[in-house]
Formats: structure tokens, sequence, C-alpha cells
């Protein structure tokens, strides 16, 4: 029995084996997914924010919003960058014709006038709507805003983001024993906070026809 048990103490990752591999993980693919707009970012912040929550590392979970918010920031710091670059060239770039493909055109003509009536607080807000990042980006950039301008307004964004997302995967933690199933509720929160808004504009579209 003590030998069995021994077995399994060797086959489970430590927390700190956990937190060593988990953290820069969760940094790469948030980095990642900020410039290449298909990872669920938010679904891996609150699944990582479940784990913590059942660790007993005292700052487990502030490791956690540190390690989102900074990769987010700069992941779009990067693309931004990477957008400038694309508009300032006569061919443009890659990354600017993709900026432009994930922003339709009535959602950027909405942010331009929210982005010229409001300014940096649209920026603010923008990583709290559901693919709305990307449109007030690209609005930013047709106002032609210097990087340090774009930064200032980002990094606000990014921290609400990280933490908004961070509560949920506590909510999700709290109500569940084992970290699988708050996981599980964190990742079905998520999408269904990113679904909810094309699924009311999809609602009123067929409403008013």
């Amino acid at each position: 029995m003590i030998q069995l048990a021994a077995e399994v103490t060797s086959v489970v990752p430590t927390e700190s084996t956990q937190q060593a591999i988990g953290y820069p993980t969760l940094f790469v693919l948030v980095l990642f997914g900020a410039l290449v707009p298909v990872i669920p970012t938010g679904a891996l912040v609150s699944s990582a924010a479940v784990v913590a929550f059942h660790q007993t590392a005292p700052f487990a979970l502030a490791l956690v919003f540190v390690t989102g918010a900074l990769a987010a920031f700069l992941g779009d710091a990067a693309l931004y960058l990477l957008g400038r670059r694309g508009m300032r060239s006569k061919n443009g770039s890659r990354w600017l014709k993709a900026i432009r493909s994930r922003a339709p055109e009535e959602r950027l003509t909405q942010a331009q006038e929210k982005l010229a009536g409001h300014g940096v607080a649209v920026l603010v807000l923008s990583r709290l709507v559901p693919a709305g990042r990307i449109p007030v980006m690209l609005a930013c950039l047709l106002a032609e805003w210097p990087m340090r301008r774009f930064a200032r307004g980002n990094l606000p964004a990014c921290l609400a983001w990280a933490a908004t997302y961070q509560v949920i995967g506590i909510l999700g933690g709290s109500l569940f024993e084992e970290p699988w199933e708050g996981v599980v509720a964190a990742i079905a929160l998520t999408v269904l906070v990113s679904a909810a808004p094309a699924l009311w504009r999809r609602l009123r579209r067929t409403t008013t026809v």
C-alpha cells in the first residue's frame, strides 16, 4: 500500500512542477492568441485561475493575473506595431490584412465613431467586449495613434480583461471540489459570454426583418 502511494505520488505532478510548466505555457498561449485571435485566451486565463484556486501556493492567483495581463499586453503591442508597419508600407502587410479581415465594416465604423467621441476609454472597454478588440485596434491604426498612446490605453484594458476572466475562473473553482470540474464550468461560462453578443445581434436582425 505504501509502495502504491509512493508510485502515485511520483506520477502526479507537484504544485511546484505544475507552476513551472503552467505559467510559461499560459504566457506563450495568451501572447500567441493576441497575435493570432483563434485561441480562446479568456478561457485559458479562467482555467488557469481554477487550478490556482485549488492550490496552496499563496501567490498562485496573483501570478495567473500578472502572467495573463502581461502576455495580452505584449501581444497587443506587437500586433499594433506590425499593423503600423503595414500602414506605412505601400503594399501593406499580411498582419494588416489579417486585422482588416477580422474587423467588419459595420463594426469598424462603430469603433471609429466611439473612438472619436470617447478616446482611450473605448480602448479600455474593447477587450471586455467579445470581438471588440480588433475593430478598435484597427480604428486606432487608421486614426494614426502613436504606439505610446495606444499602450497607455491598452494597459488598463489588459488588466481589466485578465481580472474579469480570473474572476470567472475563481467562481468556477469555488463551485466544485475537483479542479477539472471547475475548468469545465469556467470554459462553458467564457464561451457563453463570448457568444452572447453575436447571438443577440442575430436575434435582433431576425426580429427586425
